[in-house]
């Protein structure tokens, strides 16, 4: 009865080994390649579960999902001016044919990226090659990422891989040469300032110049005006005067002395020397009489 239930449990064991050795299943991230005897028999790239013959094939887990390939250290290319730029980019890129992929680079992620690195590389010093500075830094920035990504991809697809995407992260200047391009920009700049000023001052003088100029026509009218109003009061004052002098010339008389002394003894230290029949005090005299 033991020998019995060892041979069962040892069956048992068996068969749940055989069991596991013969299934395998293919995650949603990843394809899988069955060999036998070292050679492709079977690709699988829909998730699920597999079986396989034991100790006969064994299988390969590649993965499906968006990779990225980053550059460690910015590359140097030329362009046409013949100037160095260090540029830094990245490159988005996925397995599509993983038979295709194993048989071009025995499945190698670096050997891939390898690839793809060199390719990208070649164009872009093509691309590179044919524009300015400014047309690489920001003119024609995106069109040379499509570009590359067509140029990449058409190469990539001969090792059963897509490219995505490429981008450029930063398109530099190498140090020795921006220093000399600062410079030049900060000169600029301070020519454009000086240009600046220079014109502002002009305006300004201008500007100054125009307004004294109103200012002293709005003085010369606001002085002619006040004249003219001046003479028309002076005029009209003279023509009351007159008429008043007319209408009661002993009235007049007597007003005008009277205004004549409030202005001789406005104050208490006035002093005046006269002869006491001068004609000044001719109303005064006759203060206490009555007049005619």
């Amino acid at each position: 009865m033991k020998n019995q239930s060892s041979v069962l449990l040892i069956a048992i064991t068996s068969i749940f080994f055989l069991l596991s050795s013969s299934l395998f299943i293919v995650d949603q991230r990843q394809s899988a390649i069955v060999f036998q005897l070292g050679e492709v028999v079977g690709v699988k790239t829909s998730p699920g579960l597999y079986f396989k013959i034991p100790m006969v094939q064994n299988v390969r887990f590649f993965e499906s999902r968006i990779m990225t390939m980053d550059t460690i250290e910015p590359e140097r290319f030329i362009t046409s001016e013949k100037k160095n730029v260090l540029v830094d980019l990245f490159v988005k890129w996925r397995i599509i044919d993983v038979k295709q992929y194993y048989i071009s680079v025995r499945g190698d992620e670096m050997l891939a990226q390898t690839r793809l690195a060199q390719t990208v590389n070649s164009s872009l010093r093509d691309e590179f090659g044919n524009r300015t500075v400014h047309d690489v830094v920001s003119g024609e920035r995106d069109k040379i990422m499509e570009i590359m990504r067509q140029k990449a991809d058409a190469d990539a697809r001969k090792i059963g891989v897509e490219v995505v995407d490429v981008r450029l992260k930063r398109v530099d200047l190498p140090q020795e040469v921006s220093e000399s391009v600062y410079r030049r920009m900060e000169a600029e700049r301070k020519r454009v300032a000086n240009e600046l000023r220079s014109t502002g001052a002009a305006e300004s003088e201008k500007i100054r110049a125009d307004a004294d100029r109103q200012r002293e026509v709005i003085l010369a009218e606001a002085y002619r005006e006040a004249q003219k109003n001046k003479g028309e009061g002076d005029a009209k004052a003279s023509e009351i005067y007159a008429n008043a002098f007319q209408q009661n010339p002993e009235f007049y008389s007597f007003y005008r002395s009277l205004e004549a002394y409030k202005q001789s003894f406005k104050n208490k230290n006035d002093l005046m020397v006269l002869e006491p029949n001068s004609e000044f005090f001719k109303y005064l005299r006759n203060s206490g009489k009555s007049g005619k």
